[in-house]
């Protein structure tokens, strides 16, 4: 008797949705051309709980008034920038999805964690898809980390990782990576839908099961996102982004969900030969190569997380060839953010900037969002356009309006004192609110209203020193 054909079905990769036949766009969730197929339906056990170990609830709710709010226990890793983005230290039972694109170093940051884990707290249980063992203890001899208590599984069955965490029971699991995992109860072919959710779900399972953190890496596809279904992120607790570009040493930490702590934190880092080196002064770090006396360079004040950095921006304007649209090109910043800054000076300030190209950098590799970035831009283009440039000793920040005026920032004191602290004299900034003064010692604070003041300010000199006071 001829087998029976498996059945197949779609699932869309957005939303998880399952249809029996193929849509252009998901009937749930409205999006285009994200429905792919799979082959034979996945078996579901009843009896499986993310939270099996848990204590029965017997049917009732529980009053929130009683509910228990203590923290969770952290495990710190004696590592700043790492403690720091996952808001105190790992906790018990966590699942991590670490993202990042190919070749940035995320083996490289997991391999450092396993060391600084088992350093402190216990075994860990390295489980490598993608690499044998012996790449990566190659990888470990050349980081010189201590392989005392690491154990490297080369293994994409999950549930041969299953049995090995139950015998060995590690404090620390590391999955690299979840897009070449196979769960045996299903016929799709491992990185499908089905086989990421599935797999994920085994991983939280057997990590709240046992009170065992554990990292599990997600591939990014060519939007540099996290390739695979959304309901991956929906599944673990805590989403890391590894950012950085390829040609720069800079590399970024940043946590895009947490249930555990805030995600505005970033943790930056730095890779050499030894691997990721923590970078405890940034903005001393960015500014180290900054070009003295050139048009078109400006220091604008950032913040990452709870911290101010100061970041240059370089700005080029130059004449169009021959009479064609000019070009605009805009690189660690938002390019539609930077077209209406443009469009400000042009209308507001009479820059003719119609007939000119525009390229703008953030220097360092380093990528800024925050519209108190928006005046250190301007700046740098009217600088780059006037062939004139500011005294090296002036930061400027501060949001602009499409009326040309300027809106005053949040942390406006700990960005002075950032400034400070690194050398400047002068900060051109928007003034405050009434009643809400922000001052900073050592350093002349400059308060503006208008784009048009701002330019004036930032090209006078310095002057005497009036530190700690708004004129």
């Amino acid at each position: 008797m001829p087998s029976k054909a498996p059945k197949s079905y779609y699932v869309c990769t957005e939303c998880g949705e399952r249809s029996l036949k193929w849509f252009g766009r998901c009937p749930a969730c409205d999006a285009w051309n994200t429905l792919v197929e799979e082959v034979g339906a996945p078996k579901v056990n009843a009896s499986r709980s993310l939270w099996a170990g848990a204590a029965p609830v017997n049917g009732r709710s529980v009053p929130l008034s009683q509910a228990a709010l203590a923290e969770a226990e952290r495990m710190r890793l004696d590592s700043e920038e790492i403690d720091r983005v996952l808001g105190g230290g790992l906790v018990p039972g966590a699942l991590i999805l670490l993202g990042g694109e190919p070749g940035v170093g995320k083996s490289t940051l997991l391999l450092q964690i396993a060391s600084l884990f088992s350093n402190r707290f216990g075994d860990v249980l390295y489980v490598s898809g993608e690499e044998s063992a012996n790449q990566v203890g190659l990888r470990a001899a050349r980081l010189g980390i201590n392989v005392a208590k690491i154990n490297v599984l080369s293994e994409s069955r999950v549930e041969v990782v299953r049995e090995v965490v139950a015998a060995e029971k590690p404090g620390l699991l590391i999955v690299d990576s979840i897009q070449t995992m196979a769960h045996p109860e299903l016929e799709s072919s491992p990185g499908s839908v089905a086989q990421v959710r599935e797999c994920c779900a085994v991983f939280a399972q057997m990590a709240k099961e046992r009170a065992m953190p554990a990292f599990v890496v997600g591939h990014v596809n060519k939007q540099g996102s996290l390739a695979g279904p959304k309901v991956l992120e929906h599944a673990v607790d805590v989403v890391l982004s590894f950012e950085g570009e390829e040609h720069t040493p800079l590399r970024m930490l940043r946590a895009t969900k947490n249930r555990f702590g805030p995600t505005h934190e970033v943790g930056l880092f730095e890779m050499k030969r030894e691997g990721l080196v923590p970078v405890s002064n940034p903005s001393e770090f960015l500014l180290a190569e900054r070009p003295k006396g050139s048009p078109g360079s400006v220091v604008t004040a950032s913040r990452e997380g709870s911290r101010p950095l100061l970041v240059e921006v370089q700005a080029l304007v130059a004449q169009t060839a021959f009479g064609g649209t000019p070009r605009r090109q805009v690189s660690g910043a938002d390019y539609n953010r930077v077209s209406i800054i443009l469009a400000v000076l042009e209308k507001r300030m009479g820059i003719p900037l119609q007939s000119m190209d525009v390229y703008v950098n953030i220097a360092g590799g380093i990528r800024v969002s925050e519209p108190a970035c928006d005046l250190g831009v301007a700046v740098a283009v009217a600088s780059s356009a006037r062939g004139e440039p500011l005294p090296q000793d002036t930061v400027v920040f501060g949001e602009i309006g499409l009326a040309g005026e300027l809106r005053s920032v949040a942390h406006t004191s700990e960005r002075l004192v950032e400034a400070a602290r690194l050398g400047f004299r002068k900060a051109v900034v928007p003034l405050p609110r009434k009643g809400g003064g922000t001052v900073a010692a050592g350093i002349e604070v400059v308060g503006v209203q208008t784009v048009q003041e701002a330019l004036v300010e930032a090209f006078r000199g310095a002057g005497s020193s009036q530190g700690g006071v708004y004129r």
